[in-house]
């Protein structure tokens, strides 16, 4: 299950840094929001499938850190 934990929230972080470059990037307009709209959607996912995992306040903290650890390196 450490694994499975390890690899959703290396997916989560990914995404998340996507819908960030997405937003600070080059593209604008409607192609911007459609890029940033479809990897919130899949962190979405990886939430719920982390949430079935480890229940929600666990998993709420792992969001949680892995958003923080972006914010800490700047992303």
């Amino acid at each position: 299950m450490a694994s499975e934990v390890a690899r959703l929230r290396a997916q989560i972080e990914a995404e998340y840094q996507a819908a960030h470059a997405a937003l600070h990037g080059l593209a604008s307009g409607t192609a911007r929001h459609e890029v940033i709209t479809a990897r919130m959607e899949r962190m979405s996912e990886y939430v719920s499938k982390l949430v079935a995992l480890v229940g929600i306040e666990q998993a709420a903290a792992i969001f949680a850190e892995t958003l923080e650890g972006d914010n800490a390196t700047g992303q």
